[in-house]
């Protein structure tokens, strides 16, 4: 098996870049300097280790709008694409004045006039106009953001390589659904299976859970009863891309949830209607009042690609007045849930992408209505 740590395609990276590109241009920046770690691989292609967790913001990459030329932290060119020369390259230091530096002998630093970064900290907004004397430092997030929000057709063949494990992984686990059997153990299938497809990082730390006849989101109970409504959230981070998927199941013959999986499909059809390229975002929330349910309070919507990626839609963020729009290229996770007291939730989420003509769904797995 191979263990070399390959970058991306070019196609992948050279159109992703080209985006980025295009929203410099359109946001007037004249250099990018990125500390996220989904926005360094967007611009270079190169997959990078030490990102586990969070950490403070350092300038690990540097894009000139000029000449497309990229400044990559890292040690040494493992994964890292050839168009990115050697010495472009730097490593990693503790002393922000050695990163400070480096900056400094970027081409262009010194004319610079608007330089943008995705997040800051109190030091490096002190220090970075000693790199770039004669910039404005303004905040370039939107113009990233600008440029993942509408993906690429290799972007989007990366994330259905991502759908499937997840997939995989949710199938595999349904098989294993049976009385007695413990959410740890559905949860333990479905990380396994997805980690014999190559993805050992799931995209989300909810896997399987019994849900309550009693109170919506509740999760407490240890092993599925006959009778019982299991949800399943599958998600996998492959070559850093998110996908995901989510269905429930019943244990048993489900007689008594008929009604429910019937309200979750109008609920998904109202949904799947509001996907349409131009839409408003709440239009997506206004799909559970058309369907007579209420809002859950978790999101019902938000992007994927490199992680998440913007819009994220729900009924508080809209209330704030955080607003949006659906483009054809955008591809999301939709999330649907309906509850009934006695009974439980019928959780469902698929991956789907918003096109020219509406909307393609990209995931395959069944739901039980339809077995």
């Amino acid at each position: 098996m191979a263990t070399e740590i390959l970058p991306d395609t070019r196609a992948l990276r050279t159109g992703r870049r080209e985006r980025a590109l295009a929203q410099m241009d359109e946001h007037g920046l004249d250099i990018l300097v990125l500390g996220r770690q989904a926005n360094i691989r967007y611009v270079t292609g190169a997959p990078q280790l030490w990102i586990a967790g969070t950490r403070p913001f350092g300038p690990m990459c540097v894009l000139v709008r000029a000449t497309g030329d990229i400044y990559l932290n890292s040690t040494d060119d493992e994964g890292v694409p050839e168009e990115i020369d050697h010495d472009h390259l730097y490593g990693l230091a503790w002393n922000p004045m050695t990163l400070i530096d480096v900056l400094k002998k970027v081409d262009g630093a010194e004319a610079a006039r608007r330089v943008g970064t995705d997040a800051i900290t109190p030091t490096f907004a002190a220090l970075l106009p000693d790199a770039f004397p004669n910039a404005e430092l303004v905040d370039a997030e939107p113009a990233m953001r600008a440029a993942r929000r509408i993906k690429t057709p290799d972007e989007i063949a990366a994330m259905d390589s991502a759908l499937r494990i997840a997939e995989h992984g949710l199938a595999t686990a349904l098989g294993e659904l049976a009385p007695g059997v413990s959410e740890q153990t559905l949860a333990g299938v479905m990380m396994e299976a997805m980690a014999a497809g190559g993805v050992s990082t799931p995209a989300t730390q909810d896997a399987a859970w019994v849900t309550s006849p009693e109170r919506p989101w509740h999760r407490g109970q240890a092993q599925a009863r006959p009778g019982d409504l299991v949800a399943f959230a599958a998600g996998a981070l492959a070559d850093g891309y998110v996908a995901e998927v989510g269905r429930t199941w019943p244990v048993g013959d489900g007689a008594d949830t008929v009604a429910l999986f019937a309200r979750s499909n109008t609920l998904y059809d109202k949904m799947l209607a509001a996907c349409r390229p131009g839409a408003s975002t709440s239009d997506l929330l206004a799909a559970y009042q058309a369907a007579g349910e209420p809002i859950p309070p978790m999101p019902i919507a938000h992007g994927l690609g490199l992680g998440f990626d913007p819009p994220v839609v729900s009924e508080t963020l809209v209330a704030a007045g955080e607003h949006d729009q659906l483009d054809a290229g955008m591809v999301l996770a939709i999330t649907g849930y309906v509850w009934q007291q006695g009974i439980g939730a019928v959780f469902r989420r698929d991956t789907v992408l918003i096109t020219d003509r509406g909307v393609d769904v990209l995931t395959t797995s069944p739901t039980w209505a339809s077995g």
